[in-house]
């Protein structure tokens, strides 16, 4: 037997040894964005476990672009030398290593989950969030309607960051424009009321996110693959939708974006998401089909025929999983076994004896 789910993809340069990846996942646990040893067990878990890339979690570009105090980041040297203490364990189990490269906007300077809901005061180390339009999501702070020079900055940012991930040995970086923090708000009428080249038609609100990785590409080169996540559809009446998407792959593969992750929502706390099983591949599946970029799978990929069916049948090129990897790291180990293709995989060989299954 083979499993094309355990075939391994390139891209440009990297060539990642399974199409099992780890999705971005916050953690909430940095300082000063600076990673830690919880970085280092957590992403190294992974690794260890078989997944073909661990992704980390969204690392803001600037400070104010951290989802909360504690996200992430990597806007300056120290950070690049945390992470590449990460890099270099992941890269030793044998995973190809992406980060993540992420802004928040109005999301910005929220309490980690645990600690409540809400904005992070001024006063108690939080900080006023940037948006296109001065709308708060939901009962957040209010953001601040981001000026020109502050938008013209963006790219310039985002580049700047992919560089010292370069620097910190990552292979790949993803761009997020998804999940309703900063440039999924440029994207979508439901968030973006700008009247200037940046709002108001198609061309005007993806003109960031063409912009950013534009930008990004000429800042890795040729040979370094570079992603975007994006949310599919705002599952809202006048948002952001399915249409629009795959004309923004068109539009990001021709800036060179060599994948889309294809998640859904985030932009506004009243959406009626139909949460399933497997429930936004449909989207990696058209945006491939219909756009002609490769896609990621992500949202309710638990089971490893499941996984399997949807790169076997061209649904999508990769399946990111997230809660899944959180409840058992090897998850791929387990599902080589399951899909009967032990062969196809290699355990550490501090695991190894493992391997045998009674």
């Amino acid at each position: 037997m083979s499993s094309e789910l355990f075939r391994p993809i390139t891209l440009r340069g990297v060539t990642a040894r399974n199409r099992v990846w780890v999705a971005p996942m916050c953690q909430y646990s940095a300082t000063d964005g600076v990673p830690d040893d919880w970085h280092l067990v957590h992403l190294g878990q992974f690794a260890a476990g078989g997944a073909g890339l661990v992704m980390t979690e969204a690392s803001a570009v600037v400070p104010e672009g951290r989802i909360s105090p504690q996200d992430a980041g990597i806007w300056n040297d120290e950070q690049v030398a945390a992470w590449r203490r990460v890099v270099t364990f992941l890269h030793a189990q044998g995973a190809t290593a992406g980060m993540q490269l992420a802004h928040a906007g109005r999301k910005a300077s929220t309490l980690r989950p645990w600690d409540g809901t809400g904005s992070v005061p001024v006063d108690e180390g939080g900080w006023t969030p940037v948006a296109p339009s001065a709308e708060a999501f939901g009962d957040y702070a209010e953001p601040q309607a981001m000026g020109d020079d502050e938008i013209a900055a963006l790219p310039a940012a985002f580049a700047a960051g992919a560089r010292r991930a370069l620097d910190a040995g990552f292979d790949l970086v993803e761009l997020h424009f998804a999940h309703g923090y900063l440039v999924h708000q440029f994207l979508s009428p439901l968030s973006n009321r700008r009247t200037d080249p940046y709002g108001g038609s198609f061309e005007n609100r993806t003109r960031l996110a063409v912009e950013i990785a534009a930008a990004v590409r000429a800042e890795v080169g040729d040979d370094v693959p570079v992603l975007a996540r994006i949310s599919a559809t705002d599952w809202t009446d006048g948002g952001w939708d399915g249409d629009d998407s795959v004309a923004l792959a068109r539009l990001l593969a021709d800036a060179g974006i060599d994948l889309v992750d294809t998640s859904t929502g985030g932009n506004t706390p009243r959406a009626d998401i139909p949460v399933g099983p497997g429930y936004q591949v449909p989207f990696a599946e058209r945006i491939r089909a219909e756009a002609g970029v490769p896609t990621g799978a992500v949202g309710l990929i638990t089971d490893p025929a499941q996984a399997e069916k949807v790169v076997a049948t061209g649904q999508a090129d990769v399946v990111l999983l997230a809660r899944a990897f959180l409840r058992d790291p090897h998850w791929p180990l387990r599902a080589a076994h399951e899909l009967g293709v032990d062969d196809e995989v290699t355990w550490v060989d501090q695991y190894a004896r493992a391997a045998r299954w009674p």
